[in-house]
């Protein structure tokens, strides 16, 4: 059984409620899921012994919320290479976030990242925002 890292910054909350979502997905697919705040993770090695990781943030004007920036900068650490990934984010205008997490992800830090790309919905529970999230989850737990 693998173990995934979900961590997120929000400002709404709704993006706490899309982690929730892709955890429950790592959960159905048999392996565990720890959840935290962007804000939990203090250093590198709050982020050791996981076996894959998600990163999400929603798009505040354009950008990802600053915890999230202080998170990648800290992972940027962590020694990740190789390691399954994924990034989302809930946005309301645009939706950039997610795409720039996963994007560091992929070509900073060398990760293997989900094949379908970052999730970004503008709810968890608009337009089959619940499935996706969970699927989303189960696609990174594949991978593990």
């Amino acid at each position: 059984m693998g173990k995934v890292l979900i961590v997120y910054a929000t400002r709404s909350e709704e993006t706490t409620g899309i982690a929730n979502l892709i955890a429950e997905g790592v959960r159905i697919a048999g392996h565990e899921a720890d959840v935290k705040k962007s804000v939990e993770i203090r250093d590198e090695e709050d982020l050791k012994g996981y076996d894959g990781y998600m990163f999400g943030s929603a798009t505040y004007h354009g950008e990802m919320i600053t915890g999230m920036k202080q998170l990648l900068f800290i992972a940027e650490r962590a020694d990740l290479e190789g390691k399954p990934g994924g990034a989302f984010g809930a946005y309301g205008w645009s939706g950039e976030a997610a795409g720039r997490i996963f994007d560091t992800m992929e070509h900073i830090y060398n990760m293997k990242m989900v094949s379908s790309g970052p999730l970004m919905l503008k709810a968890s529970w608009v337009q089959g925002g619940l499935q996706a999230a969970q699927q989303y989850g189960k696609d990174l737990a594949a991978m593990l």
